[in-house]
């Protein structure tokens, strides 16, 4: 695969930053208070990201449908500088009913009135980026792109893409949607290579490839040196922290990929952002990529 070092990538026609900002953990379980949140969304911001990822279901119960929406749309008007530029990606077909479990929805119907419901929160008159969060096995992998593709034709999605999905899905997404997918948004993380043959897909295709959790979640990027010596060991002899060091190794795979690391802080999403500043030699990423 080409290898890319510079700080913007295209996700279809639109050119947006390198590395985008998860905006999931400022939205579910162990959540911060909103001006911390806002505070690390504005911090993103500043550093110069300018593709923001969420999704309807980012949030706690059925009280709190679109949490994460809401505030992103709060952060955004109240930022002082320039937000025209900033591309904001949301998703359709998750739900969280409030137990702590992620439960589906593809159908047709659902995913019209769910783009409808998040036009509003996001306060916008077409949707940046939509993306099908996550196949539903009630409801055929084509029905539910197809409406994706009647959102699109209908102006109410700027751009459509998928989540979660196989090289046969990208293949017939890509199809139904008559060449128009831009994106595909799928685990991939130094724990989590399973996915390869997707982005491997997208690079020949020339469709961006969204990594989520590429530092390993929530709960895991903090421990991502010790769990993985390789990258450890060249972290330590670079001086930058292992989670800096991932997303630059993310970045040299292919130039469709762009990674969205979650963040709830500030100061991770700036350390985060940096790595589109640290070049690795081919020898680096194969030493990685073997690990």
């Amino acid at each position: 695969m080409a290898t890319d070092t510079s700080t913007t990538r295209k996700i279809g026609d639109v050119q947006v930053s390198a590395i985008g900002l998860g905006g999931m953990p400022m939205s579910i379980e162990g959540r911060p208070d909103e001006s911390r949140s806002i505070a690390t969304i504005h911090a993103a911001l500043d550093a110069g990201i300018t593709l923001i990822d969420t999704a309807d279901a980012y949030h706690l119960d059925s009280s709190d449908i679109g949490h994460n929406e809401t505030l992103i749309a709060k952060a955004l008007s109240s930022y002082g500088g320039d937000t025209s530029g900033v591309l904001v990606a949301t998703k359709g077909g998750h739900l969280r009913p409030g137990d702590g479990a992620w439960t589906l929805d593809g159908s047709p119907k659902h995913l019209k009135q769910a783009a409808e419901d998040s036009l509003k929160r996001l306060g916008v008159d077409a949707i940046g980026l939509y993306q099908f969060h996550r196949p539903d096995p009630k409801t055929p992998y084509e029905e539910s792109v197809g409406a994706i593709r009647d959102l699109l034709d209908a102006g109410k999605i700027q751009q459509a893409g998928i989540s979660n999905a196989n090289p046969d899905q990208i293949r017939q997404a890509n199809e139904i949607l008559g060449g128009r997918l831009v994106s595909v948004q799928n685990q991939f993380s130094p724990a989590f290579r399973s996915s390869e043959p997707e982005l491997e897909l997208c690079d020949e295709l020339g469709i961006a490839f969204l990594p989520w959790s590429p530092l390993g979640g929530i709960s895991k990027a903090s421990d991502l040196g010790s769990k993985h010596p390789a990258f450890h060991q060249l972290a330590s002899e670079l001086d930058v922290s292992p989670q800096k060091l991932t997303l630059a190794w993310m970045l040299a795979k292919s130039p469709v990929v762009i990674p969205i690391p979650g963040s709830s802080r500030p100061e991770t999403i700036r350390d985060s952002y940096s790595a589109v500043d640290l070049t690795l030699t081919a020898d680096q990423v194969a030493t990685l990529d073997a690990s």
